[in-house]
C-alpha cells in the first residue's frame, strides 16, 4: 500500500513509471489508482495504457500479446459452447488430429482500428464470420454461429487492447481458427473441433513496393477443389515456387487459371484489380478465387466513385495493356503493382499519390479508422 501510495503521487507523463504501471499493477491497485487520479490524469493514463512496443516498427508478424479465446465442439454436445478466454501460448492436441493428419482446418484474418478518441473499431467482421461458415460446409465442419463469432472476436480484442497500436499507427491483426482437432486415423472428417481467436498488432500494410511474376507451371487452385474458401491447404503448396521468385528479386507471384492457363486469378494471399480508362476489372470469383472482404469493399467503394467495375475472365494479355494494377487484402489494404513479369516480358505501372490505389486506400483506412464517416454501416464500436 505505502508503494502504491508513492506511485499514484509520483505518476506523470515525465515520470518513466508511468509506462510501466500497467506492467506489475493488477487489477485491483489499478482501480485504487484511478479514484487516486484527478479526472484530467485518469484521461491521459488511459491514453498511456498501451504495450511496451514499438509501434512504428511494426510489420506484418507475430508479437505474442495477452490472451487467446477459445472454443470446443464435441460429439457430446454437437455444438460449439462454453468459449472461454486464456492466456496466449502453445494448444494441445492428438497426434492423430484432423487439422494434423488431414489438413481439415479453416482461418480467418480481419482487423481492429484505434480511433483518434481512443476508442476501437472493427470492420465487417459478420463478412468474415459468413465466410467461415460457407468454408466450414465446404470442409466438412461445423462452424460458431455469426454472432458466437462476432463475440469471440470482440472478448480478444478487448482482453488484448493495450496492443491495439496507437491511431494511425498499425492495427491488431485477429487471426480465428477453425480446426479439426479430434482422434482421427481414418479418412473422414473429424468428431470434435475447436474455434480459437489470437491477435497480433500489426504495422499500416505491407512496406516495400509490388514487383509481380506469372507463374505458369504451378497453379494455386482447381475447380472443384478449395481455392474459393480459406482453407489451410491452399497456401503451403505455393510456398516452393514463391521462395524461388523471391529469390529472384519478385514480391509475389501472380497464377493463371488451372483450365486455359491463360487467365489471371490471384496472387499468393490477395486479390487483383486492373484499371483501364473508366473501367476497373478484376476476375470472377468461381471457386477458385478467395471472395476478399477488401475486395468486395473497394468494389463498392470504386463504384461510388464513378468508375465502372467489372468481374470477369481477364486474359493475360489485357494485363500489359492497363495503365494501373492494384492488390487488395487484410494484411496489404490495397497497394499498388510497380511491375509485372511474364515470360521474360516487363511491364511497368503507375505508381505514386495520383494513382487510383492511393485514393482507394485512403478512403478505406479513412473508415476502417473512423476518420472518414462510415455511411455503409460497416464498422462496429467495441469500446
Amino acid at each position: 500500500m505505502i508503494l502504491l501510495k508513492s506511485l499514484t503521487c509520483t505518476v506523470s507523463k515525465q515520470n518513466p513509471i508511468w509506462f510501466l504501471l500497467p506492467i506489475f499493477l493488477s487489477s485491483t491497485k489499478l482501480t485504487f489508482l484511478m479514484t487516486s487520479l484527478s479526472k484530467q490524469e485518469q484521461v491521459e493514463w488511459e491514453k498511456a495504457d498501451y504495450a511496451n512496443v514499438n509501434w512504428d516498427e511494426l510489420g506484418f508478424a507475430l508479437t505474442k500479446t495477452d490472451y487467446m479465446y477459445v472454443m470446443k465442439f464435441t460429439e457430446e454436445e454437437q455444438m460449439f459452447c462454453n468459449g472461454t478466454l486464456t492466456r496466449f501460448g502453445n494448444i494441445q492436441m492428438c497426434p492423430s488430429s484432423g487439422i494434423l493428419n488431414y489438413g481439415q482446418g479453416l482461418f480467418e484474418g480481419l482487423k481492429a482500428y484505434r480511433k483518434e478518441d481512443e476508442g476501437i473499431l472493427l470492420f465487417r467482421t459478420e463478412e468474415n464470420a459468413l465466410r467461415m461458415k460457407v468454408g466450414a460446409d465446404r470442409m466438412c465442419m461445423p462452424s460458431p454461429t455469426v454472432d458466437q463469432f462476432i463475440d469471440a472476436v470482440k472478448k480478444s480484442v478487448l482482453a488484448n487492447k493495450r496492443w491495439v497500436p496507437p491511431h494511425g499507427r498499425g492495427s491488431l491483426y485477429i487471426r480465428p481458427l477453425l480446426m479439426g482437432t479430434g482422434r482421427n486415423l481414418e479418412v473422414k472428417p473429424s468428431s470434435e473441433y475447436t474455434f480459437l481467436v489470437y491477435a497480433s498488432p500489426v504495422g499500416n500494410g505491407l512496406k516495400g513496393v509490388l514487383n509481380l511474376m506469372v507463374e505458369d507451371n504451378v497453379h494455386r487452385a482447381t475447380p472443384g477443389g478449395t481455392g474459393g474458401i480459406k482453407a489451410v491447404t491452399n497456401y503451403s503448396p505455393i510456398y516452393k515456387p514463391l521462395t524461388e521468385a523471391k529469390a529472384k528479386g519478385f514480391s509475389d507471384l501472380l497464377y493463371l487459371d488451372a483450365l486455359t492457363g491463360s487467365n489471371i486469378e490471384e496472387c499468393s494471399g490477395c486479390n487483383i484489380f486492373i484499371l483501364k480508362g473508366n473501367v476497373i476489372s478484376t476476375p470472377t470469383t468461381h471457386g477458385t478465387i478467395l471472395p476478399g472482404i477488401t475486395r468486395k469493399s473497394i468494389m463498392e467503394i470504386a463504384s461510388g466513385f464513378g468508375y465502372q467495375v467489372e468481374e470477369r475472365a481477364i486474359p493475360i494479355k489485357e494485363v500489359f495493356d492497363a495503365e494501373e494494377v492494384f492488390c487488395t487484402g487484410t494484411a496489404m489494404i490495397v497497394k499498388s503493382v510497380a511491375s509485372i513479369t511474364y515470360q521474360g516480358k516487363r511491364i511497368e505501372y503507375k505508381l505514386g499519390a495520383e494513382t487510383l490505389a492511393q485514393k482507394l486506400h485512403a478512403t478505406l483506412t479513412g473508415i476502417q479508422t473512423g476518420v472518414i464517416e462510415d455511411k455503409l454501416g460497416w464498422t462496429m464500436v467495441i469500446d
